[in-house]
């Protein structure tokens, strides 16, 4: 399944054995640098809040998430 954002077509894939949907970074960030998406990407993850958002979300829905691991990712 794809979306158009922007005239930007991002992808979307839909598990069904979850029922959650997955949509492309990297298709995202094309938007940003057609050429280059990685980069977008990589300044994204440098981003304290971006760290943040993401333990939050595994604690959240990750059981098997491991805080001390996590801690020095986050450092």
């Amino acid at each position: 399944m794809k979306i158009n954002a922007n005239d930007t077509e991002i992808d979307i894939m839909l598990s069904e054995s979850n029922n959650l949907d997955y949509i492309s970074l990297t298709d995202i960030a094309k938007y940003k640098n057609s050429e280059e998406p990685r980069f977008a990407i990589q300044n994204w993850m440098r981003n304290r809040n971006t760290i943040e958002f993401l333990g939050t979300w595994e604690e959240l829905f990750n059981p098997a998430f491991n805080r001390v691991q996590f801690e020095a990712v986050k450092s």
